[in-house]
């Protein structure tokens, strides 16, 4: 007589990790399908979301600009500093430029302040994926977060040049008024003007490496081609609008009425232009940019 066969656990069997899986009906497995899609403030809620690492970035720049230096530091003062004493004496003493009754040095530092914003933003961002490129080829976050990060750290060295500013104008018994409370207005255009173009050049840098060099180019010419060591009353009235076209005009302006504006009206027509100049750049290297932010990380 054959012995019974022996009860089989029924939940250890099925528990069995070696037996095969029976895969579930087809109307019980749920079916979804992924779409993305762009959407209109898709970047800026994308660029919300990594305003960490915007501070992380601008943070980060703003130490390892002066880390490794001889003087540390020092340089966010010896640099405008250097500047104003070199156009005092080229422009005013040399060249004879009139500055209005007011002292030159508190003339030209006036006009130093935006410029230097400017140029350092326009530099930092431009150079701000190719500085970057292990980051961008290996990892993904918003890419424009470099270059707004860039920027946004060169508000360190124009917020002492500002207390320096100040400073210079008290010591050779400038008044200060309620004018200064303008002051964020041409502020945010040269912010503006310097980030539209920095994303530009930051695009056509991370393509082309020549065009590395050619900012430092740009910044050289932009330096005499605005009214730093000039009155801006200087250009012939014929050619004023033209050259109010540089939107650095009409903010220098905006930034000396503000601090030596006694008797000096502002020009609101070539600050309304420089305006207008600045928000064209930034919308349209913001776009540029955007349409080359996929091929980035390939390219660089």
């Amino acid at each position: 007589m054959l012995p019974a066969p022996a009860k089989m656990d029924v939940s250890t069997h099925l528990d069995d990790p070696m037996r095969p899986k029976t895969p579930p009906p087809p109307d019980a497995v749920e079916h979804f399908d992924l779409v993305l899609e762009p959407g209109r403030n898709r970047e800026w809620r994308e660029l919300w979301r990594y305003r960490d690492l915007l501070y992380f970035f601008a943070r980060r720049d703003a130490l390892v600009r002066y880390k490794q230096t001889a003087i540390g530091v020092a340089w966010v003062v010896l640099r405008p500093l250097v500047t104003m004493a070199i156009f005092t004496f080229v422009f005013g003493r040399l060249a004879g430029f009139p500055s209005g009754g007011v002292p030159y040095p508190v003339f030209v530092f006036a006009a130093l302040l935006p410029w230097q914003l400017f140029a350092t933003g326009l530099q930092a961002s431009s150079d701000s994926l190719v500085n970057n490129a292990q980051l961008v080829s290996k990892i993904y976050f918003p890419r424009i977060v470099a270059p707004i990060s860039a920027v946004a750290a060169a508000l360190i060295d124009f917020a002492v040049s500002l207390a320096m500013l100040i400073a210079i104008a008290l010591l050779y018994g400038q008044p200060l008024s309620w004018r200064i409370l303008t002051i964020p207005v041409p502020l945010a255009i040269v912010l503006a003007a310097a980030l539209g173009l920095g994303l530009w050049f930051a695009t056509l840098s991370a393509r082309y490496r020549d065009f590395q060099h050619i900012v430092p180019f740009v910044i050289q010419v932009g330096l005499y081609a605005s009214p730093i060591g000039y009155d801006a009353l200087l250009v012939p009235e014929r050619w004023r609008a033209w050259y109010a076209l540089n939107p650095l005009v009409g903010v220098t302006d905006a930034f000396r009425w503000a601090f030596v504006g006694q008797g000096r009206p502002l020009d609101g027509p070539a600050l309304a232009t420089a305006a207008a100049v600045s928000l064209a750049l930034l919308a349209s290297g913001a776009a540029y940019f955007r349409r080359g932010e996929r091929a980035v990380a390939d390219v660089i």
